[in-house]
């Protein structure tokens, strides 16, 4: 394999470490022996490969750097200010290093799977009839865990987490790897194999169920097939479409899902967002694609009780010019929505808080005042102090605050700045009662229809495809009922972007909306204007086929893969991304800056983490030899991956 360059790696300070750490919820019946201290004949594969997929579910520590404070906020679930970090190209070398590091541990246990698996095959010691089924179903887990590191970092080792000496390969080379690997070990698993009674424990995903086995392993191939989609076309077209054959073959059914069952307590198995501490607010991204999208009124969707919150549909809000950022190009800037959007994707509700909505039982109520209180100050300063000029109710409001630098505006306003005045990641996602999932159906029919736009051979059409993700989505969340009214819907999101697969009619350039002054009570007209992205199509467009596959998919992700969304959007620049604002200037993102901000640019927005400090420090040699196949950019946040927008 070309382009691949040597270098040793110092296991010190538990970076990259090399031995296997295991300890099970559930150990298999044969083996009561630590497999850390077992000599080779006495490991179990199924207890390796289990270990590996448990301890990927990430323990709180691990999560809330990795899926809260980077994964959320690159992918726009939630707005990134509790972190400060990822979204004005910031980082915690810590944070970094605590997920790199638990990354290799996982990988260490599955390529021992593989090993020992590839030895009892290839000998016939202790080989029992289903150690080849399980050997494939390592491989899969393997690249899945691959793919998470390298579009995280970009070049990682393709032999490494097993050997004292790995060798880093370039994105291409990690890509082309995994592909081959999916397709070779979803080819071997043999559907016939009857498990012995226990052997299903060992698996948390799909209990050893080979069938289920192939459809991730064919579908995870789908995935990483279209990541090359910009960068390697007939690469993507000839995996994609191989991969693709069947539909029998391919996630395509909630009880397909690959999930894992979270509990509660400090352990790998603790849900990824169940630190109390942790806000995760609404993001502005996703509130401006909900608002307006899918025709199913709030009024529909909640009781009496809020019937006297819905605004209507021209509502612009409440304008604040003095209190909230507007230097950058989220269309609603400035306003506070002083209530709730007359439509909206019914599934917002579902995944996030109205504030103030505390007799809801999924209203996240963990750090007392701080999230029931809903009342906050807008401030002015007068002779060097802060003197209230208004007090708000945010009860029954819904509204995001958007990241950046908000200078001297950010101790004026209270309003934003505070857990009960703004819509949260909902209390059923945060008690670890869910299954984490890591591929589900929804994500299978986007792809579909994202390749049949592409005019890649499909089994089905795009339009069924579209629209059949959008089902599996809605029926996730239990709301099947809405799902004509959504699917027939022409009315736009704040982006400009309509649901119905039919209408590709553009939005206006912008819509004459009604607002009243905050403080005077003044009523007005303002244009609100549809954001141009520039980074998909020049901005020309914003609700053609592949702008709508890619806002459902984005919101059919929520809560549980925004990595996925980070990296649709580093390859696609969809959907809309809006800048982080620029009060001051953010001297981690220089090229955005007072007079740019309503424009578009990959150098406003994170592409990838930094290598931890640890293999820098310990190894100097190897970690320039790593992070050279990165390019003139170099191992910095604004540097492009390979498959992703230059």
């Amino acid at each position: 394999m070309k382009n691949i360059i040597k270098h040793t790696i110092k296991y010190t300070g538990g970076l990259l470490a090399a031995t296997i750490f295991l300890g099970s919820c559930s150990k298999f019946t044969e083996i009561n022996t630590d497999p850390t201290a077992a000599s080779e004949d006495q490991v179990q594969v199924a207890y390796l490969i289990n270990n590996s997929i448990i301890g990927a579910q990430m323990n709180p520590d691990v999560a809330e750097r990795s899926f809260v404070l980077y994964w959320e906020a690159a992918g726009r679930q939630v707005s990134d200010y509790d972190g400060g970090a990822i979204n004005v190209a910031n980082y915690n070398d810590g944070w970094t290093s605590n997920y790199f590091n638990a990354a290799a541990s996982w990988l260490t246990r599955i390529n021992k799977a593989i090993e020992v698996a590839q030895k009892r095959v290839d000998t016939k010691e202790n080989l029992k009839e289903y150690t080849a089924n399980l050997l494939e179903v390592a491989r899969i887990w393997r690249v899945y865990l691959m793919s998470e590191l390298t579009d995280n970092f970009g070049p990682i080792p393709i032999e490494g987490f097993k050997a004292a000496n790995p060798e880093y390969a370039d994105v291409k080379d990690v890509y082309y790897f995994m592909l081959a690997e999916l397709k070779d070990a979803t080819s071997k698993l043999d559907l016939t194999i009857v498990n012995p009674e226990g052997l299903d424990k060992q698996d948390p995903a799909f209990g050893y169920n080979y069938t289920k086995w192939k459809k991730y392993g064919n579908s995870m191939r789908l995935r990483l097939a279209m990541r090359l989609s910009e960068v390697d076309k007939a690469k993507a077209q000839a995996e994609f479409e191989d991969a693709a054959k069947s539909m029998d073959f391919l996630i395509t059914d909630l009880s397909d899902n690959f999930q894992v069952q979270e509990k509660d307590g400090w352990d790998d198995l603790t849900g990824v967002m169940s630190r109390s501490w942790d806000t995760q607010p609404l993001s502005v991204t996703l509130c401006n694609l909900y608002v307006g999208l899918g025709g199913v009124k709030s009024a529909d969707q909640l009781g009496a009780a809020f019937d006297a919150y819905i605004k209507p549909a021209n509502w612009m809000g409440e304008r604040y010019l003095d209190y909230f950022a507007t230097m950058n190009n989220d269309p609603h800037a400035g306003y506070w929505l002083n209530g709730l959007p007359y439509t909206i994707d019914p599934r917002a509700y579902k995944a996030y808080s109205i504030p103030g909505d505390i007799t809801n039982p999924n209203y996240p109520k963990q750090n007392g005042d701080y999230d029931l209180i809903s009342i906050r100050d807008l401030k002015k300063k007068v002779a060097d102090t802060l003197q209230t000029v208004k007090k708000i109710d945010a009860k029954y409001s819904w509204n995001a605050r958007i990241d950046g630098a908000w200078g001297d505006k950010d101790q004026l306003n209270q309003l934003v700045n505070y857990g009960g005045t703004l819509p949260r990641i909902n209390m059923q996602f945060r008690n670890s009662t869910q299954k984490r999932i890591f591929f589900a159906p929804w994500e299978t029919y986007f792809l579909l229809a994202e390749a049949k736009v592409r005019g890649w051979n499909t089994p089905i059409s795009a339009k069924v495809a579209y629209e059949d993700g959008i089902k599996a989505s809605f029926e996730y969340w239990g709301i099947s009922s809405y799902l004509t009214t959504y699917l027939n819907s022409t009315g736009y999101n704040r982006c400009g972007t309509s649901v119905s697969w039919d209408n590709t009619t553009e939005p206006p350039t912008s819509i004459a909306m009604q607002y009243k002054d905050g403080l005077t009570g003044v009523a007005g007209t303002v244009n609100m204007k549809y954001p141009v992205n520039g980074l998909y199509k020049g901005g020309a467009v914003k609700n053609d086929l592949l702008t709508k596959i890619i806002t459902q998919k984005f919101i059919a992700q929520v809560p549980w893969l925004p990595l996925e969304s980070w990296s649709d959007h580093r390859r696609l620049g969809l959907p809309f991304f809006e800048n982080p604002t620029v009060e001051k200037a953010i001297s981690t993102l220089p090229a955005l800056t007072s007079s740019n901000y309503m424009t578009s640019n990959i150098k406003f927005l994170p592409q990838r983490l930094r290598y931890p400090s640890g293999l820098k420090n310990q190894n100097p040699k190897g970690y320039q030899q790593a992070t050279g196949f990165l390019g003139a950019g170099g191992d910095e946040i604004l540097t492009p991956l390979w498959w992703a927008q230059h």
